[in-house]
């Protein structure tokens, strides 16, 4: 499940809602693995943390199997694949996803399940990046409200030949089943999810929560 941005409890009650379990397994590679962040989300629902600083642990693929949601936090996200990647931490999240367990995130632990994203990895500026790990087709942009170059940037990218795909406000989040996009959900009234494609924008039917 991608989120636009930072997640609220009714937003966090909803992704725990459709896990299996309440076992959640942080993942701040995107953030520099920032100790606070990883403080805070043990505080707020007790989540195990995954650092890959200065290595990732001997079992990680056994240690990440063993949660029922992976909280990816943002940051940057060229950054956090160049990592994952080097320890094969991205097949590991495939086998994750595919036995059931539930992906989820803000900003980078949105856009990184995409084929391609939306991000300032490489400057404020914005770029496409077709570098994700394309678990879900297309591609993603957040914090589409809440940062003034995010629409018009990501509109001028699919018009010249960038992926077409979804964007989300910072308060709402896209459920995915398999790769097929089941329900967007906001945690207030004024937020949307959008399609994105050479011809414009079309609001998804969002479900306030």
């Amino acid at each position: 499940m991608g989120l636009g941005g930072y997640p609220g409890d009714s937003m966090l009650d909803y992704v725990l809602g459709v896990a299996r379990g309440r076992k959640v397994l942080h993942v701040g590679t995107a953030g520099m693995e920032n100790p606070y962040a990883a403080l805070d989300w043990y505080e707020r629902l007790g989540a195990s943390v995954l650092r890959f600083n200065p290595w990732p642990p001997e079992d990680l693929r056994a240690f990440t199997l063993a949660h029922d949601v992976i909280l990816v936090c943002g940051g940057n996200t060229a950054n956090m694949l160049a990592v994952w990647r080097v320890h094969g931490f991205d097949e590991v999240l495939r086998e994750a996803w595919q036995s059931g367990i539930v992906l989820t995130g803000w900003s980078a632990g949105m856009i990184c399940w995409f084929e391609a994203g939306v991000t300032d990895s490489f400057g404020p500026q914005l770029a496409g990046m077709r570098d994700g790990l394309g678990f879900l087709p297309g591609s993603a942009c957040p914090h589409y409200d809440a940062e003034e170059l995010r629409r018009p940037v990501y509109q001028r990218l699919v018009r010249e030949g960038f992926p077409p795909g979804i964007a989300l406000d910072d308060a709402a989040g896209a459920h995915y089943v398999g790769t097929e996009l089941h329900a967007v959900v906001a945690s207030s009234v004024n937020a949307r999810g959008y399609l994105v494609a050479p011809g414009g924008e079309q609001a998804l039917e969002t479900r306030v929560l």
